[in-house]
């Protein structure tokens, strides 16, 4: 079994809290050094008290499983032999109520568009079939409640370069 983490920290600083008047914004460290300026979304709380140019947790959610998507998606092309060239994804996480009052991710939809090169074409059908075997094995979608959707695109490369 694998374990995967991170640590969050924030810090109130001289904020009031009681009244609901303190800062959102946060720190994700990773192990492998990188880190990332989070908070709440300002849908959620107002600005100042949530930084709109931090990650919040429902845009990383939406990142996480278009990432792993994408990570098998061209780990399964590489497999049958098709070249990737590029892979762009935006995905977006759908926020809304789930009942007894509580709000939820509802779905999230990724709208991958990939363009391959080189000899080997793949037709409608190969690229559904990646999109497919994709997200059955995505750890991040296997793992969530809410409905992951692809609705993605793809095409050929300008110029072919393997």
């Amino acid at each position: 079994m694998s374990s995967y983490g991170c640590v969050v920290e924030w810090s109130r600083g001289d904020a009031p809290f009681t009244d609901g008047r303190y800062p959102r914004a946060h720190e994700w460290r990773f192990d492998g050094g990188a880190v990332v300026r989070a908070s709440s979304s300002p849908h959620s709380v107002r600005v100042p008290w949530s930084d709109p140019q931090a990650v919040d947790p429902e845009e990383a959610l939406a990142a996480a499983a278009s990432s792993c998507h994408m990570l098998w998606f061209l780990s399964l092309a590489a497999e049958q032999g098709f070249v990737v060239d590029r892979y762009s994804d935006a995905a977006e996480a759908q926020l809304g109520p789930i009942g007894f009052g509580r709000q939820g991710i509802l779905a999230i939809v990724l709208h991958p568009q990939v363009t391959f090169c080189g000899p080997r074409t793949p037709d409608d059908a190969a690229v559904h079939k990646l999109h497919e075997v994709a997200h059955e094995r995505c750890y991040i979608a296997n793992s969530l409640r809410s409905e992951v959707r692809v609705e993605g695109g793809w095409r050929m490369a300008e110029t072919s370069r393997p």
